[in-house]
Protein backbone atom coordinates (compact mmCIF):
# COMPACT_ATOMS: atom_id res chain seq x y z
CA UNK A 1 0.00 0.00 0.00
CA UNK A 2 1.27 3.87 -0.68
CA UNK A 3 1.18 5.92 2.21
CA UNK A 4 1.05 9.45 2.55
CA UNK A 5 4.18 9.60 4.50
CA UNK A 6 6.68 7.05 6.10
CA UNK A 7 5.74 8.37 9.96
CA UNK A 8 3.34 10.12 11.37
CA UNK A 9 4.13 12.06 14.50
CA UNK A 10 1.57 12.97 16.77
CA UNK A 11 3.06 15.55 19.47
CA UNK A 12 5.68 18.22 18.39
CA UNK A 13 7.04 18.03 22.12
CA UNK A 14 11.24 17.53 22.43
CA UNK A 15 11.10 13.76 21.72
CA UNK A 16 8.92 14.10 18.59
CA UNK A 17 10.23 16.81 17.02
CA UNK A 18 13.92 14.47 16.99
CA UNK A 19 12.09 11.60 15.72
CA UNK A 20 10.59 14.13 12.96
CA UNK A 21 13.62 15.65 12.54
CA UNK A 22 16.06 13.31 12.09
CA UNK A 23 13.58 10.44 10.32
CA UNK A 24 13.49 13.34 7.39
CA UNK A 25 16.94 13.77 7.36
CA UNK A 26 17.41 10.40 7.04
CA UNK A 27 14.99 10.36 3.71
CA UNK A 28 11.67 9.66 4.95
CA UNK A 29 8.99 11.53 4.51
CA UNK A 30 7.52 12.92 8.29
CA UNK A 31 4.54 14.63 9.47
CA UNK A 32 4.17 16.19 12.99
CA UNK A 33 0.88 16.66 14.74
CA UNK A 34 0.48 19.67 17.24
CA UNK A 35 -2.56 21.24 18.79
CA UNK A 36 -1.40 23.41 21.82
CA UNK A 37 2.37 24.64 21.18
CA UNK A 38 5.55 23.59 19.50
CA UNK A 39 8.42 22.67 21.67
CA UNK A 40 5.63 20.36 23.81
CA UNK A 41 5.76 20.82 27.96
CA UNK A 42 9.93 21.50 28.33
CA UNK A 43 9.43 24.68 26.29
CA UNK A 44 6.34 26.01 27.11
CA UNK A 45 5.33 24.50 30.82
CA UNK A 46 8.31 22.34 32.00
CA UNK A 47 12.22 22.80 32.47
CA UNK A 48 12.91 26.20 30.10
CA UNK A 49 10.51 28.98 31.54
CA UNK A 50 10.54 26.62 35.24
CA UNK A 51 14.72 27.42 34.72
CA UNK A 52 13.50 31.05 34.33
CA UNK A 53 11.84 31.58 36.94
CA UNK A 54 14.38 30.11 39.40
CA UNK A 55 16.98 32.17 38.17
CA UNK A 56 14.70 35.41 39.08
CA UNK A 57 14.30 33.91 42.49
CA UNK A 58 17.91 33.38 42.99
CA UNK A 59 18.22 36.97 42.57
CA UNK A 60 17.12 37.96 46.43
CA UNK A 61 20.24 36.30 48.18
CA UNK A 62 22.27 37.50 45.67
CA UNK A 63 21.64 40.98 46.81
CA UNK A 64 22.11 39.95 50.41
CA UNK A 65 25.41 38.53 49.71
CA UNK A 66 26.58 41.31 47.78
CA UNK A 67 27.19 43.26 51.10
CA UNK A 68 29.53 40.83 52.26
CA UNK A 69 32.01 41.83 48.99
CA UNK A 70 31.93 45.39 49.58
CA UNK A 71 28.59 46.46 46.86
CA UNK A 72 25.73 48.62 48.53
CA UNK A 73 22.59 47.51 47.13
CA UNK A 74 19.97 49.97 47.47
CA UNK A 75 16.58 49.27 47.46
CA UNK A 76 14.90 46.14 45.51
CA UNK A 77 11.72 45.07 44.49
CA UNK A 78 10.59 42.45 42.43
CA UNK A 79 7.61 42.94 39.63
CA UNK A 80 6.19 39.17 38.72
CA UNK A 81 4.54 40.71 35.49
CA UNK A 82 7.88 41.26 34.26
CA UNK A 83 9.30 38.90 34.66
CA UNK A 84 6.72 36.49 32.99
CA UNK A 85 5.90 39.19 30.25
CA UNK A 86 9.49 38.63 29.42
CA UNK A 87 9.31 34.87 29.75
CA UNK A 88 6.65 34.82 27.58
CA UNK A 89 8.79 36.64 24.85
CA UNK A 90 11.47 33.92 25.11
CA UNK A 91 9.17 30.71 24.72
CA UNK A 92 7.37 32.82 22.41
CA UNK A 93 11.14 32.74 20.11
CA UNK A 94 11.74 29.07 21.03
CA UNK A 95 8.20 28.15 19.48
CA UNK A 96 9.27 29.65 16.35
CA UNK A 97 12.77 28.41 16.58
CA UNK A 98 10.90 24.59 16.54
CA UNK A 99 8.67 25.88 13.79
CA UNK A 100 12.01 26.53 11.40
CA UNK A 101 13.66 23.29 12.81
CA UNK A 102 11.46 20.75 11.02
CA UNK A 103 10.60 23.17 8.61
CA UNK A 104 13.97 23.41 7.34
CA UNK A 105 14.05 19.50 8.06
CA UNK A 106 11.76 18.67 5.25
CA UNK A 107 8.50 18.14 8.16
CA UNK A 108 5.44 18.71 6.84
CA UNK A 109 3.57 20.74 10.06
CA UNK A 110 0.05 20.35 10.44
CA UNK A 111 -1.52 22.09 13.62
CA UNK A 112 -4.58 20.48 15.00
CA UNK A 113 -5.54 17.92 17.07
CA UNK A 114 -5.10 14.64 15.41
CA UNK A 115 -6.89 11.28 16.04
CA UNK A 116 -6.02 7.45 15.26
CA UNK A 117 -8.62 6.49 12.72
CA UNK A 118 -6.37 2.70 12.26
CA UNK A 119 -3.20 1.22 12.41
CA UNK A 120 -1.69 3.06 9.46
CA UNK A 121 -4.58 6.44 9.45
CA UNK A 122 -4.76 9.67 11.09
CA UNK A 123 -7.54 12.42 11.00
CA UNK A 124 -6.65 15.95 11.72
CA UNK A 125 -8.63 18.84 10.81
CA UNK A 126 -11.12 16.62 8.85
CA UNK A 127 -8.62 15.32 6.72
CA UNK A 128 -7.48 11.67 6.67
CA UNK A 129 -3.59 11.38 6.45
CA UNK A 130 -1.56 7.88 5.80
CA UNK A 131 1.71 6.74 7.21
CA UNK A 132 3.50 3.67 7.36
CA UNK A 133 4.42 4.61 11.15
CA UNK A 134 2.47 6.17 13.31
CA UNK A 135 4.73 7.64 16.19
CA UNK A 136 2.71 9.04 19.57
CA UNK A 137 4.89 11.73 21.61
CA UNK A 138 1.87 13.46 23.17
CA UNK A 139 3.90 14.07 26.38
CA UNK A 140 1.87 13.93 30.19
CA UNK A 141 -0.51 16.42 32.05
CA UNK A 142 -0.12 17.19 35.47
CA UNK A 143 -3.30 16.15 37.67
CA UNK A 144 -5.04 16.93 41.22
CA UNK A 145 -6.70 14.08 43.00
CA UNK A 146 -9.59 14.23 43.79
CA UNK A 147 -11.43 15.74 46.96
CA UNK A 148 -14.18 18.97 47.58
CA UNK A 149 -12.53 22.06 46.06
CA UNK A 150 -10.27 20.70 44.07
CA UNK A 151 -11.15 23.04 41.62
CA UNK A 152 -9.17 26.14 43.06
CA UNK A 153 -6.01 24.40 42.85
CA UNK A 154 -3.59 25.34 39.88
CA UNK A 155 -0.98 23.42 38.77
CA UNK A 156 2.39 24.10 36.85
CA UNK A 157 0.70 24.48 33.99
CA UNK A 158 -1.52 27.88 35.18
CA UNK A 159 1.86 28.79 37.41
CA UNK A 160 3.72 30.50 34.82
CA UNK A 161 0.79 32.53 33.98
CA UNK A 162 -0.60 33.79 37.06
CA UNK A 163 -1.37 37.78 36.92
CA UNK A 164 0.38 37.93 40.03
CA UNK A 165 2.88 36.19 42.69
CA UNK A 166 0.61 35.02 45.72
CA UNK A 167 1.25 36.39 49.01
CA UNK A 168 0.91 33.26 50.20
CA UNK A 169 1.62 29.68 48.41
CA UNK A 170 1.09 25.89 49.85
CA UNK A 171 2.46 23.84 47.10
CA UNK A 172 1.49 20.16 47.62
CA UNK A 173 3.70 17.29 46.53
CA UNK A 174 6.54 15.72 47.21
CA UNK A 175 8.75 15.43 43.59
CA UNK A 176 11.16 17.74 41.99
CA UNK A 177 8.18 19.66 40.59
CA UNK A 178 6.83 20.85 44.12
CA UNK A 179 10.51 21.27 45.35
CA UNK A 180 11.56 23.26 42.89
CA UNK A 181 8.52 25.83 42.51
CA UNK A 182 8.60 25.76 46.58
CA UNK A 183 11.92 27.04 46.24
CA UNK A 184 10.90 29.63 43.45
CA UNK A 185 8.09 30.95 45.13
CA UNK A 186 10.17 31.39 48.37
CA UNK A 187 13.26 33.17 46.52
CA UNK A 188 10.29 35.82 45.70
CA UNK A 189 9.44 36.14 48.52
CA UNK A 190 5.71 34.70 49.17
CA UNK A 191 5.06 32.99 52.64
CA UNK A 192 5.25 29.03 51.49
CA UNK A 193 4.22 26.07 52.64
CA UNK A 194 5.50 22.77 51.33
CA UNK A 195 3.06 20.02 52.17
CA UNK A 196 3.61 16.03 51.72
CA UNK A 197 1.92 13.26 52.71
CA UNK A 198 4.96 11.04 53.39
CA UNK A 199 7.87 11.41 55.49
CA UNK A 200 10.25 12.80 53.36
CA UNK A 201 10.45 14.41 49.99
CA UNK A 202 12.22 13.65 46.93
CA UNK A 203 11.27 9.45 47.82
CA UNK A 204 13.83 7.96 45.01
CA UNK A 205 16.57 9.99 45.94
CA UNK A 206 19.46 9.37 47.68
CA UNK A 207 19.07 9.75 51.31
CA UNK A 208 21.56 12.25 52.50
CA UNK A 209 20.34 14.26 49.24
CA UNK A 210 16.88 14.07 51.13
CA UNK A 211 17.72 15.23 54.78
CA UNK A 212 20.42 18.03 53.72
CA UNK A 213 18.02 19.84 51.44
CA UNK A 214 15.34 19.69 54.02
CA UNK A 215 17.92 20.92 56.57
CA UNK A 216 18.89 23.71 53.88
CA UNK A 217 15.23 24.96 53.13
CA UNK A 218 14.00 24.76 56.95
CA UNK A 219 16.79 27.59 56.99
CA UNK A 220 15.61 29.66 54.67
CA UNK A 221 12.46 30.04 56.31
CA UNK A 222 9.92 27.25 54.17
CA UNK A 223 7.42 26.15 55.91
CA UNK A 224 7.64 22.22 55.73
CA UNK A 225 4.96 20.28 56.72
CA UNK A 226 5.81 15.97 56.15
CA UNK A 227 2.37 13.26 56.65
CA UNK A 228 -0.13 16.50 55.96
CA UNK A 229 -2.73 16.22 53.21
CA UNK A 230 -5.68 18.15 52.06
CA UNK A 231 -9.07 17.21 52.94
CA UNK A 232 -10.80 19.98 51.00
CA UNK A 233 -10.63 23.79 49.66
CA UNK A 234 -13.23 26.49 50.08
CA UNK A 235 -12.95 29.73 48.64
CA UNK A 236 -13.93 32.49 50.90
CA UNK A 237 -16.06 35.75 50.13
CA UNK A 238 -12.66 37.91 49.73
CA UNK A 239 -10.67 35.21 47.60
CA UNK A 240 -9.02 33.62 50.86
CA UNK A 241 -8.53 29.84 50.03
CA UNK A 242 -9.60 27.94 53.63
CA UNK A 243 -7.37 24.73 53.34
CA UNK A 244 -8.95 21.85 55.73
CA UNK A 245 -6.48 19.38 56.62
CA UNK A 246 -7.01 15.55 57.30
CA UNK A 247 -5.57 15.47 60.52
CA UNK A 248 -8.55 18.36 61.34
CA UNK A 249 -5.79 21.61 60.78
CA UNK A 250 -6.77 24.28 58.64
CA UNK A 251 -5.48 26.76 57.26
CA UNK A 252 -5.84 30.00 55.09
CA UNK A 253 -3.87 30.58 51.62
CA UNK A 254 -4.03 32.80 48.30
CA UNK A 255 -2.84 29.88 46.30
CA UNK A 256 -2.62 26.24 46.77
CA UNK A 257 -0.64 24.57 43.95
CA UNK A 258 -0.59 21.09 43.03
CA UNK A 259 2.76 19.08 41.69
CA UNK A 260 1.05 15.31 42.62
CA UNK A 261 1.86 13.47 39.42
CA UNK A 262 1.43 13.66 36.06
CA UNK A 263 -0.79 11.29 33.65
CA UNK A 264 -0.35 10.53 29.98
CA UNK A 265 -1.78 12.82 27.67
CA UNK A 266 -4.52 10.42 25.89
CA UNK A 267 -7.02 12.77 25.89
CA UNK A 268 -9.49 11.75 22.21
CA UNK A 269 -6.42 10.07 20.80
CA UNK A 270 -8.46 7.56 19.09
CA UNK A 271 -6.87 4.43 20.92
CA UNK A 272 -10.45 2.56 20.77
CA UNK A 273 -9.62 2.38 16.61
CA UNK A 274 -6.10 0.61 17.29
CA UNK A 275 -4.87 -2.53 19.35
CA UNK A 276 -2.40 -0.34 21.62
CA UNK A 277 -2.53 -1.56 25.24
CA UNK A 278 -2.16 0.81 28.50
CA UNK A 279 -0.18 -0.55 31.64
CA UNK A 280 -1.71 -0.57 34.89
CA UNK A 281 -0.76 2.81 35.49
CA UNK A 282 -1.91 3.94 32.15
CA UNK A 283 0.96 4.67 29.95
CA UNK A 284 0.89 3.86 26.59
CA UNK A 285 2.56 -0.02 27.23
CA UNK A 286 5.90 -0.58 24.34
CA UNK A 287 8.56 -3.14 24.07
CA UNK A 288 12.24 -2.75 23.41
CA UNK A 289 12.24 -1.15 20.08
CA UNK A 290 9.34 1.52 21.24
CA UNK A 291 6.17 -0.21 19.17
CA UNK A 292 3.08 -0.88 20.92
CA UNK A 293 0.80 -4.10 20.94
CA UNK A 294 0.15 -2.45 16.98
CA UNK A 295 3.23 -3.07 15.02
CA UNK A 296 2.22 0.03 13.42
CA UNK A 297 2.20 2.45 16.37
CA UNK A 298 4.98 3.18 18.44
CA UNK A 299 5.42 5.58 21.34
CA UNK A 300 8.27 7.66 23.08
CA UNK A 301 8.78 9.81 26.06
CA UNK A 302 6.22 10.85 29.24
CA UNK A 303 3.55 9.23 27.45
CA UNK A 304 5.58 5.56 28.07
CA UNK A 305 5.88 6.58 32.12
CA UNK A 306 9.50 4.99 31.91
CA UNK A 307 12.13 8.31 32.46
CA UNK A 308 9.68 11.60 31.75
CA UNK A 309 13.12 13.29 31.30
CA UNK A 310 13.50 15.45 28.16
CA UNK A 311 16.98 14.48 27.21
CA UNK A 312 15.95 10.91 27.49
CA UNK A 313 12.27 11.33 25.28
CA UNK A 314 15.44 13.01 23.12
CA UNK A 315 17.13 9.96 22.94
CA UNK A 316 14.14 7.82 22.39
CA UNK A 317 13.01 9.61 19.22
CA UNK A 318 16.35 8.89 17.78
CA UNK A 319 16.60 5.41 18.12
CA UNK A 320 12.76 5.05 16.69
CA UNK A 321 14.32 7.57 13.97
CA UNK A 322 17.59 5.56 13.26
CA UNK A 323 15.68 2.27 13.82
CA UNK A 324 13.22 2.80 11.23
CA UNK A 325 15.13 4.53 8.82
CA UNK A 326 18.98 4.69 9.09
CA UNK A 327 19.72 1.05 10.85
CA UNK A 328 23.31 1.07 10.53
CA UNK A 329 23.39 3.82 12.60
CA UNK A 330 21.07 2.24 15.42
CA UNK A 331 21.60 1.77 18.68
CA UNK A 332 19.17 1.64 21.94
CA UNK A 333 19.00 3.94 24.62
CA UNK A 334 20.74 2.92 27.72
CA UNK A 335 18.82 3.91 30.75
CA UNK A 336 21.45 3.30 33.22
CA UNK A 337 24.05 6.49 34.85
CA UNK A 338 21.08 9.03 33.52
CA UNK A 339 22.50 12.39 35.12
CA UNK A 340 19.26 14.56 36.85
CA UNK A 341 19.19 17.74 38.63
CA UNK A 342 16.67 19.21 40.67
CA UNK A 343 16.73 23.02 40.65
CA UNK A 344 15.47 23.81 44.16
CA UNK A 345 17.23 26.56 45.61
CA UNK A 346 19.92 24.99 46.63
CA UNK A 347 20.43 22.71 43.44
CA UNK A 348 20.18 18.85 43.51
CA UNK A 349 22.71 16.75 40.73
CA UNK A 350 22.65 13.28 40.95
CA UNK A 351 23.32 10.42 38.31
CA UNK A 352 24.35 6.60 39.41
CA UNK A 353 23.43 4.91 42.36
CA UNK A 354 21.98 6.27 45.58
CA UNK A 355 23.47 4.86 48.64
CA UNK A 356 20.10 2.57 49.57
CA UNK A 357 19.80 0.78 46.16
CA UNK A 358 23.39 0.27 45.76
CA UNK A 359 22.98 -1.96 48.94
CA UNK A 360 19.88 -3.19 48.08
CA UNK A 361 21.66 -4.30 44.53
CA UNK A 362 23.94 -6.77 46.55
CA UNK A 363 27.15 -3.85 46.53
CA UNK A 364 28.94 -3.81 49.60
CA UNK A 365 29.86 -0.18 49.50
CA UNK A 366 32.36 2.49 50.82
CA UNK A 367 30.75 6.04 51.45
CA UNK A 368 32.46 9.32 51.12
CA UNK A 369 30.72 12.29 52.36
CA UNK A 370 31.71 15.65 52.45
CA UNK A 371 29.69 18.92 53.87
CA UNK A 372 31.11 22.51 53.55
CA UNK A 373 30.26 26.19 53.65
CA UNK A 374 30.67 27.03 49.84
CA UNK A 375 34.41 29.56 49.72
CA UNK A 376 30.94 32.39 48.10
CA UNK A 377 29.53 32.61 51.22
CA UNK A 378 32.40 32.69 53.73
CA UNK A 379 32.32 36.87 53.39
CA UNK A 380 28.28 36.66 54.00
CA UNK A 381 26.11 35.83 56.66
CA UNK A 382 24.66 32.76 54.93
CA UNK A 383 25.12 29.46 56.32
CA UNK A 384 23.98 27.33 53.80
CA UNK A 385 26.33 24.00 53.09
CA UNK A 386 26.62 22.17 50.58
CA UNK A 387 26.85 18.20 50.13
CA UNK A 388 28.86 15.77 47.93
CA UNK A 389 29.09 12.36 48.11
CA UNK A 390 30.23 9.34 46.37
CA UNK A 391 28.77 5.64 46.68
CA UNK A 392 31.88 3.38 45.72
CA UNK A 393 31.78 -0.31 45.08
CA UNK A 394 34.60 -2.00 47.85
CA UNK A 395 35.09 -4.83 45.71
CA UNK A 396 35.37 -3.75 42.32
CA UNK A 397 36.49 0.57 43.56
CA UNK A 398 33.90 1.35 40.71
CA UNK A 399 31.92 4.97 41.90
CA UNK A 400 28.33 3.93 41.51
CA UNK A 401 27.10 7.29 41.98
CA UNK A 402 27.60 10.49 42.61
CA UNK A 403 24.94 13.24 44.53
CA UNK A 404 25.63 16.88 45.64
CA UNK A 405 23.21 19.57 47.20
CA UNK A 406 24.50 22.81 46.74
CA UNK A 407 25.04 26.03 44.05
CA UNK A 408 25.38 24.83 40.31
CA UNK A 409 24.99 21.05 41.47
CA UNK A 410 23.26 20.70 37.96
CA UNK A 411 25.78 21.88 36.05
CA UNK A 412 28.91 20.07 37.83
CA UNK A 413 26.91 16.43 37.79
CA UNK A 414 26.99 16.52 34.10
CA UNK A 415 30.77 15.90 33.84
CA UNK A 416 30.65 13.68 36.53
CA UNK A 417 27.85 11.40 34.49
CA UNK A 418 30.76 11.18 31.72
CA UNK A 419 32.72 9.32 34.43
CA UNK A 420 30.63 7.15 35.75
CA UNK A 421 29.51 6.21 31.73
CA UNK A 422 32.89 5.45 31.49
CA UNK A 423 32.92 3.02 34.69
CA UNK A 424 35.80 5.28 36.00
CA UNK A 425 36.69 3.79 39.34
CA UNK A 426 37.37 6.19 43.23
CA UNK A 427 41.50 5.89 42.16
CA UNK A 428 40.93 7.69 39.26
CA UNK A 429 38.88 10.18 40.82
CA UNK A 430 41.87 10.42 43.58
CA UNK A 431 44.30 10.51 41.03
CA UNK A 432 42.30 13.36 39.14
CA UNK A 433 43.88 16.91 39.43
CA UNK A 434 41.57 19.40 40.91
CA UNK A 435 40.64 22.63 40.02
CA UNK A 436 41.48 24.94 43.01
CA UNK A 437 39.90 27.32 44.54
CA UNK A 438 36.19 25.37 43.52
CA UNK A 439 33.77 23.46 44.70
CA UNK A 440 34.02 21.08 42.37
CA UNK A 441 37.29 19.58 43.24
CA UNK A 442 35.81 18.20 46.53
CA UNK A 443 34.19 15.68 44.44
CA UNK A 444 38.17 14.50 43.38
CA UNK A 445 39.83 15.19 46.79
CA UNK A 446 37.82 13.13 49.71
CA UNK A 447 39.79 10.59 50.65
CA UNK A 448 38.35 9.44 54.17
CA UNK A 449 35.69 6.69 53.84
CA UNK A 450 31.93 8.26 55.76
CA UNK A 451 30.75 5.20 56.50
Amino acid sequence: MAYDFDLFVIGAGSGGVRAARFSAGFGARVAVAESRYLGGTCVNVGCVPKKLLVYGAHFSEEFEHAKGFGWTVGETSFDWSTLIANKDREIHRLNEIYRNLLKSSGVTLIEGHARLRGPHEVEINGQIHTAEHILIATGGWPQVPEFPGREHAITSNDAFFLDQLPKRIVVVGGGYIAVEFASIFLGMGADTTLMYRGELFLRGFDGSVRQHLREELTKQGLGIQFNTDIASIEKLADGTLQVELKDGRSLNTDCVFYATGRRPMLDDLGLDTVDVQLNGKGFVEVNDNYQTSEPSILAIGDVIGRVPLTPVALAEGMAVARRLFKPDEYRPVDYTHIPTAVFSLPNIGTVGLTEEDAKKAGHQVHVFESRFRPMKLSLTDDQERTLMKLVVDVNTDKVLGCHMVGPDAGELIQSLAIALKAGATKRIFDDTIGVHPTAAEEFVTMRTVTR
